[in-house]
């Protein structure tokens, strides 16, 4: 049976929502599920203050209402299954190690930043450093899949380590800063200065994109990876073409003041 929680109006501050995930809530007596308290500002409120609550805690929980004001929903969850039926505030899906969080609306800065499993479903935008790194740490997101129906900000999978971050619309300036290792599938195109600084990841995009004089044009090819990454995402809701699946790419190696290993890959236009 799922759990939901259902807004019961706007807090009056910013909300330290990482106590939400499903395996923190399962197992939970009713009694300490409304006792269960969130830092609100700076004084704590219990969950029942926040929601009307429904239904029994297990590993699938349904959040409903204007969430903009939570942050770090689903952060660390290491399993089960999280809806987000609205916009989310900054940090959802943070760290997260397994399980599905689906976010409804657009999502908060810094979504599934530092994940390291799972995935994570943004139906609508994201803000920056989508992936990214938490502040002061230099690996962003180590594992799992992001996917995004909107756009996404500056900084998408900054210090990306290993993972797939998929977005349907425009990524922002620096898409794979200093990034290492990882797969960012930017559908709708990317803003300037993509894969500065980055060392081993790929990036892969479906129009000219506005390259760094450190990237090095190498060579047009079928590359096999993509067109078994684009069926995934197709398989998954994202509108992905045949055209895309089965074009040819240009590979630019760069960042050629880092190792120059890493490659943008970006789709040639049909004769």
């Amino acid at each position: 049976m799922t759990l939901t929680l259902t807004l019961r109006e706007a807090p009056p501050a910013p909300v330290d929502a990482e106590a939400i995930a499903p395996e923190r809530l399962a197992g939970l007596r009713r009694a300490e599920l409304d006792r269960l308290e969130l830092g609100c500002g700076n004084r704590p409120m219990a969950l029942s203050e926040l929601f009307g609550i429904s239904g029994t805690p297990g590993d699938d929980v349904r959040i409903e209402g204007d969430l903009s004001r939570f942050a770090g929903l689903g952060a660390g969850m290491t399993g089960g299954r999280l809806t987000l039926a609205g916009s989310v505030g900054p940090h959802v899906g943070s760290g997260m190690r397994d399980g599905e969080l689906i976010v409804e609306g657009d999502a908060g800065d810094a979504a599934g930043a530092g994940m390291r499993g799972g995935r994570l479903v943004v139906r609508g935008s994201a803000g920056r450093r989508l992936g990214g790194a938490d502040p002061g740490a230099r690996a962003g997101m180590r594992g799992g899949e992001i996917l995004v129906h909107g756009d996404a900000g500056e900084e998408a999978g900054a210090g990306l380590r290993r993972g797939l971050i998929a977005v349907a619309g425009h990524v922002g300036a620096a898409a794979g800063l200093r990034a290492l290792a990882g797969t960012i599938v930017a559908l709708g195109g990317l803003g300037a200065q993509p894969g500065a600084g980055m060392r081993r990841a790929s990036i892969v995009t479906m129009t000219d994109a506005p390259l760094l004089p450190t990237y090095a044009r190498a060579c047009t090819y079928r590359p096999p990876f993509v067109g078994l990454c684009l069926r995934r995402l197709r398989g998954l809701g994202l509108a992905v073409t045949n055209t895309q699946i089965d074009g040819r790419y240009t590979r630019w190696s760069g960042d050629g003041l880092e190792l120059g290993r890493g490659e943008i890959l970006i789709l040639e236009p049909e004769p």
